[in-house]
């Protein structure tokens, strides 16, 4: 398996990502993707500034993307995450894996975005409604609690 990874400013074509993940690969029979997106947290954010380490960003992702095509069959598996300003509504990250079966695609789906909230080396920071510049957000424990998870499994 050649992962697609990418850590970009621009948006991304869900359909065209799709398409290409499976793309020559016949014996596909299930792909999980995951997009998230940029919300507003109740009107409190005009947007959020995403940061990275470059060339750190991408090899971490990678090794963890090696990681999931250790655990499970997968056929493809495609990580794009974005950095710079985005507004509310903005696509931030997709995370989307091939498999002949679901059970692989959605657990190692699970798998990549638990890591990617938690671990990756990537940093966002509120800009607040009000024009004012927020705090740097920290992981929650909820995100933590499913991160260690996998630990177990």
């Amino acid at each position: 398996m050649t992962p697609t990874i990418a850590i970009q400013q621009d948006d991304f074509d869900l359909a065209l990502e799709i398409e290409a993940l499976t793309q020559g690969r016949p014996e596909a029979g299930a792909v999980v993707g995951f997009v998230g997106l940029c919300r507003d947290e109740g009107g409190r954010l005009s947007a959020l500034e995403l940061e990275h380490y470059p060339g750190m960003a991408e090899e971490e992702v990678r090794r963890v993307v090696e990681e999931a095509g250790r655990r499970w069959p997968l056929l493809g598996a495609t990580v794009i995450h974005r950095y710079g300003l985005v507004r509310p509504g903005d696509r931030i990250v997709l995370v989307a894996t091939a498999s002949s079966h679901r059970d692989a695609a959605f657990a190692s789906a699970g798998f990549l975005m638990d890591w990617l909230k938690t671990r990756a080396p990537f940093w966002k920071r509120e800009h607040l409604s009000d024009g004012t510049l927020g705090e740097w957000v920290a992981a929650k424990s909820t995100d933590e609690d499913a991160a260690a998870s996998w630990q177990q499994a």
